[in-house]
């Protein structure tokens, strides 16, 4: 009798721990109500009133805070597209990704980097950057102040550097306030790669608004000795 109560027990401990385990947890991009095509998350929304379309990597190590970002973009779209007033062309929010990475020691690196372009209804569509930078050793966000040693100062050096590949990318030159170039504030979009770090600058950072969304790569061998 103890035999075939214990092996009842058993058996159903069993069987509530095989569905346990079947419960897998969402995806981001599941929540996000995307489709994953096994490279990339795609999402589409499509309505009379706006157009929303998305292209995230499948996969990337911080998914929270990618998801989090998109859904709060996508919301404050939303909000916008379904709160004005009827017009000729929808509202556009089309977002793209690319991926970059890093394998240099002491700690290897992966980050995406969003391209954001909205036309909700200002004077002018706009495109935005939006980077996520990952530590690869240490399994954490890599953000601006963790990006260099501690005790360094690295704007002095980096800014001739991107004022002078601005100029070349213009075709003129280029003239940055040292108040605005000097900033960590306009360097907070970032890539870290083998080459070196690409920073990502948006409208109005560094360039007035109507010159849009810039990138320069600031070489390896001009900063390596100040990166953490």
């Amino acid at each position: 009798m103890r035999i075939k109560i214990f092996m009842l027990v058993t058996a159903v401990v069993l069987l509530c721990c095989s569905g346990v385990a079947t419960a897998a947890p969402k995806t981001y991009c599941e929540e996000l109500k995307g489709t994953d095509t096994g490279q990339a998350c795609q999402i589409q929304t499509s309505d009379p009133a706006y157009n929303i379309n998305i292209s995230l990597p499948s996969y990337y190590p911080d998914q929270k805070s990618l998801e989090n970002y998109i859904a709060q973009t996508r919301d404050k779209f939303l909000s916008a597209a379904t709160s004005s007033t009827p017009r000729e062309a929808p509202y556009e929010l089309n977002i793209t990704s690319a991926t970059y990475q890093s394998a240099i020691p002491p700690r290897g690196t992966q980050a995406v980097v969003l391209k954001v372009y909205q036309n909700a209804g200002g004077t002018h569509p706009t495109t935005t950057y939006k980077a996520f930078d990952w530590d690869q050793a240490y399994r954490k966000p890599i953000t601006y102040d963790t990006l260099w040693q501690a005790d360094t100062d690295p704007l002095p050096v980096v800014f001739p550097i991107v004022q002078g590949e601005l100029s070349k990318q213009t075709g003129q030159q280029v003239s940055i306030a040292p108040n605005a170039g000097l900033d960590p504030v306009n360097y907070q979009n970032f890539a870290v790669t083998n080459d070196g770090v690409i920073f990502f600058f948006n409208p109005g950072e560094l360039l007035p608004e109507a010159a849009g969304p810039t990138q320069v790569l600031v070489p390896r061998s001009a900063i390596d000795s100040m990166l953490a």
